[in-house]
Parts: C-alpha cells; structure tokens; sequence
C-alpha cells in the first residue's frame, strides 16, 4: 500500500468517481475537487503528492490553477497531470509551458492514467544514492529538487527539473570540458517518462522552456543544444560561440 495523496479535479462527476474508484484500488489515498478555486485551496491546505486536473473546469480553469501553483514557491514542487479533451495543439503546449508534468487526452484508459500517475510518483519520490551535482556555476540539489545558476535558484517544475538533472550528469562526463554528451531522444523518453511511445512534441515544448530559463543573459551561457538526428546535450557557451 501506497501513502501518496492524489488530488483529482474534474466538474464531470462520473470522471472524479472513475478516477477516485481506480486509485483506491491502487492504494492511494484520494481527495477531490470540482472547480479550479476549490482545487487551489486543496493544493495549498492539504499538500497532495499530485494532481490529476481537468483543463476546463468552472470559477478557474485548469490553466489558470496551474500557472499559480507553478509560479509561487510553497506549492511549485507539486506534480501536476492534466486531463484535457481538447485536440488542438496549441492547448496542450499551452498547458506544458505553464509548467504541467503530464498530461492524458480524454477519453483516456485506465491503464494509461494509472501507469502515467504511478510514474509520476516514482519519480518524485524515489530514492537517490547521489545527493547534488554540479558544474561551473550551476548547483544541483536532488534531495529537495532544487536548481540554481550562479547563486540564483531557477524556477523549474519537477519534469523540466528531471530534464535539467540528466542533462547535467552526461556533462559531468562529458568531454571536453563545459560540453555534455548528446542525450538522444529515446533516453529522455525513458528516464523522464518511463515511455517510448510519448508524444515528441511534448518534448520539446519542455526543452525549449528549460533552455528560456537558463537563459540569463550572462556568459558563458549555460545552454541545451538540439544536435539533429541525434538529440540534445548541456554546454557552456562563451558570447559569439555558435
């Protein structure tokens, strides 16, 4: 039996009840919420270990709940997954640039959301043999899942921190010195979401965040480089480098 709490926020009384009924099943304890300003004030009062979140939600949707949990530092560590009905892919962008972890489009599987949460948890919660890394100017905590550049800590959610983290291990290896290894696509896929078959555009969205800030205007800039066919690696770029 699990002791992860898992908020679920949906206007839909039979998705709350289907949603409910199949993580009781799995151990985790279950609150729920039916619009966005009754979901914020759980996040805040009873601290879930996720929340599974309907985008259209009434009185705040889901967007809106999202950009505010992931903006103020008490609750920002929270995993969210979104569950959205819509198709289009501006939407889905939309909600992994405010900082969403996940996502699963309606209608959606039991199978799938149950492995996407339990994955999600794993993530957040699995042990670590080793406790920070570092390179140059940028200090890695993973015990308390913080980041900082140059003394300033970076506002990242968990998944851009799951990113930054592998990033910085290949680079900590890399050669030469200030260069990673090219990470390919498919070792994102899995380390970060336990999955091969995760949309690749999903990907994306979350390295072009994570690469916006680290972006602090000063050099050498810390950077994610796209190396094409390949996938993506860390480096220390002095002004004028291409």
């Amino acid at each position: 039996m699990t002791n992860h709490k898992v908020l679920v926020v949906d206007d839909e009384p039979a998705i709350v009840d289907l949603v409910r009924q199949l993580l009781l099943r799995r151990g985790y304890e279950v609150i729920t919420a039916v619009d966005g300003d009754a979901a914020l004030q759980m996040i805040y009062d009873a601290k879930p270990d996720l929340v599974v979140l309907d985008l259209m939600l009434p009185k705040l949707s889901g967007w809106e709940v999202c950009r505010r949990v992931k903006e103020d530092e008490e609750v920002r560590s929270t995993p969210i997954l979104m569950l959205t009905a819509r198709r289009e892919d501006r939407d889905l962008v939309a909600g992994l640039e405010l900082g969403a972890d996940d996502y699963v489009k309606k209608p959606f599987s039991t199978a799938e959301l149950s492995a996407r949460i339990s994955a999600i948890l794993r993530r957040s919660k699995e042990e670590k043999t080793i406790k920070q890394l570092t390179n140059g100017d940028l200090y890695i905590d993973l015990e308390n899942e913080s980041a900082s550049l140059r003394g300033v800590e970076l506002s990242l959610s968990l998944t851009e921190f799951r990113l930054l983290a592998l990033l910085t291990e290949r680079m900590s290896s890399g050669t030469p010195e200030g260069v990673g290894k090219t990470v390919t696509r498919e070792t994102l896929l899995s380390c970060i979401w336990n999955s091969l078959e995760y949309d690749t555009r999903a990907v994306d969205v979350y390295i072009s965040r994570l690469r916006k800030k680290l972006n602090d205007g000063k050099t050498p800039a810390l950077t994610i480089q796209s190396r094409r066919g390949r996938g993506y690696r860390l480096v220390w770029e002095l002004q004028g480098e291409i």
